[in-house]
Formats: structure tokens, sequence, C-alpha cells
């Protein structure tokens, strides 16, 4: 069992780059493309770069915003060709293809790995709906890689955790079943007992964002995230009862 990969396209200029992206996506299995209001035209460039793709592009899902995109993703990876490092000035450290490639080996679930635009890429709300960030390394004087050739190398990443583990080692690999749903609740959840704790509201986005961070990166389990709502219900019910 493996995870179900979306490619969510966002406001692609080139038709030729999207059906580069179609052609591999049918290289690497990836379940569906979405595009979020797409400048191209999807004409005969990209039915032509397609090639063995080509349904894939014809059953591309053209969607107006970027949440309806991500609106069925049980986990949300951005890309972006900022390298963070330890900067603070970032909404999240990014992690490297190799390193998503080892998030998502034992995940089961939907995947949604998502693509800015080619001139400017994923702007900083998009940014901050995505679970995990990734960032492919290029050289300091031009990092910014072709929008086919970065899906390519993130692809390529993900292809090879989901590959078939070898069945004469042990133990068996863990299985991590991911629940976008019960993530989103968890979230609403913390900040309304932020709210309730009297948390300062001009910290509230960064605490939000916070929690984001460290659960994109742990990925739970969908006991544990349930685990976590009973303690965050229980906490609110406390608060409640002691101070109204």
């Amino acid at each position: 069992m493996t995870a179900q990969l979306e490619v969510v396209l966002v406001r692609p200029k080139e038709d030729g780059n999207v059906g580069a992206v179609a052609r591999l996506g049918k290289n690497f299995g990836i379940d569906r493309i979405s595009i979020v209001r797409p400048r191209a035209s999807l004409g005969q460039e990209a039915r032509r770069r397609a090639m063995a793709g080509i349904s894939l592009l014809k059953n591309a899902r053209i969607v107006d915003t970027f949440d309806a995109a991500i609106d069925d993703a049980d986990l949300v990876v951005g890309t972006t060709d900022l390298s963070t490092g330890r900067s603070t000035a970032y909404l999240r450290r990014s992690v490297s293809p190799e390193r998503l490639g080892e998030m998502l080996r034992p995940l089961v679930g939907r995947v949604a790995l998502v693509f800015g635009p080619e001139d400017n890429g994923l702007d900083r709300d998009q940014l901050h709906r995505c679970d995990v960030l990734v960032h492919i390394p290029a050289r300091r004087d031009f990092p910014t890689l072709n929008l086919s050739h970065a899906v390519a190398i993130v692809l390529y990443a993900a292809l090879r955790a989901n590959a078939p583990s070898d069945p004469e080692t042990t133990p068996a690999p863990e299985v991590l079943l991911l629940r976008g749903r019960e993530k989103e609740i968890l979230f609403d959840r913390l900040t309304e007992l932020a709210t309730r704790a009297g948390y300062p509201r001009h910290k509230r986005p960064g605490l939000n964002l916070m929690f984001r961070r460290i659960f994109g990166r742990a990925t739970p389990t969908e006991a544990e995230y349930r685990m976590w709502l009973g303690f965050v219900k229980s906490v609110d019910r406390w608060t409640r009862k002691t101070h109204g």
C-alpha cells in the first residue's frame, strides 16, 4: 500500500510545461493533475508534449482556487526555490527531495505535490497552507528550475519512496494512514483553545503556523490525531468549567 500522489499546478503559464508534467505523471504513476486557474491554453503544444500522458492532461481537474485544489488531500507538499536553512524569516523549514521520499515511504493517503507558477512560485498564503515544503538544491546564482524539471525530480524521489520493499527484509515497514480531515479539525480546535486561553491575537498566526509545521513533519496517524483531539477537548472542558 502506498500514497496516492497528485500534482497540483498553480497558474501555469506555459502549455508545453503542463504537457510535459502530464507525461511525467504517466512515467511516475501519479493519480491526478489539478490545475489552479491556468494561464496556459492547454492546446496543441500541451498535447504534443504529453505523449503517453495525454489521458492525464485530458482529465486534469481545473479549479478556481488553491483551496479547491487541495480540498481532498491528506498531506500538502509545497515546492519552493528558497532554501530556508535555519532562518526564522521563512514560513517553514524546507526538506530535500530525498528527505521527502523518506517521509512518504510509510504513508497511506492522498498527497498533493504543489508547484507554483513559472515566474513567481507559490505565494506566502499558499505556502502557509502546505504541511511540508521541499527545496531542490541548485547553484546560488541560478536556483530556479524549469517547472517540468522540478516536477520530475520530486516525482522521482516520491517514486523511490513508493517502490515495493524487499520481501526478504524484516520487519515489515510501518504503515501510517493519513487523515487530512482530522488534521484540519485539530488545527481549528487548537486555534479555538488559544483564543479562549487569551493567547495574544497578534501571535496566533505564528502559533497556527508552528502547529502546521510540527504536525507536517511528524505526519501523525489517524489514531494519534484522534488522541490529540480528545486531549484538546478535555483541556477545553476544563477551561470552560474553571474560567467560565
